[in-house]
Parts: structure tokens; sequence; C-alpha cells
């Protein structure tokens, strides 16, 4: 089986064919529905692509979800290795830190 692209795709992915299945649509269907290539859907589904805000959209909307529902819960950790693991609260607190610390 090829790679997946994170975890967070594979987690996305299963959202979107647990969808279409409930809703007994094939993936041709989907992808007709959507106005994406049938490959383009497998792909997103089986976690091998991280689907566009846009491919995002086109789904939710054929399978009448919120955008949100494939994408609640996930977070930065799922997409791998990142180069800090700072919020933008941390990374303020830190500063303001070291800038007390250089002031002293």
């Amino acid at each position: 089986m090829p790679n997946t692209h994170s975890d967070a795709a594979v987690v996305l992915g299963d959202r979107v064919r647990e969808q279409r299945l409930k809703l007994g649509l094939t993936l041709e269907d989907l992808a007709s529905l959507s106005q994406m290539h049938w490959t383009s859907v497998g792909k997103i589904e089986r976690g091998q692509v991280h689907p566009s805000v846009e491919s995002l959209v086109r789904l939710a909307t054929a399978l009448n979800a919120d955008p949100g529902v494939f994408v609640t819960g996930l977070t930065a950790a799922m997409y791998g290795k990142r180069v800090h693991g700072l919020t933008a609260a941390e990374f303020i607190r830190q500063r303001d830190a070291e800038n007390l610390d250089d002031a002293s």
C-alpha cells in the first residue's frame, strides 16, 4: 500500500469515506458530485494526500456536511515533526521573558 501523507490525512480520509458509505455513494458518485476526479477522491480517502480547502469544501458540500466535521480534532502534531512545538501564546511568553532578562 502506498505511503500516507500524515496521520491527519488518514483521519480526514476515513471521515470522508465513512460519510460517503453512510450515504450509499460510490467513489465515482462522490467524485462527480464534488466535480473532482475519482482517483483524487480515492487518494484523499486513503490518506495519501491532504485535500486543499477547496477540495474539502467540495467534498463536504457533496456529502451534505459541514467541512469542519472532517477536520475537528486534527492537530499540527498529526502532520509530523515540527521545527518547534510552540503555540503563538507560548512563543510570546518566552519572548517576553527573554526581553525581561535582557532588560535586567
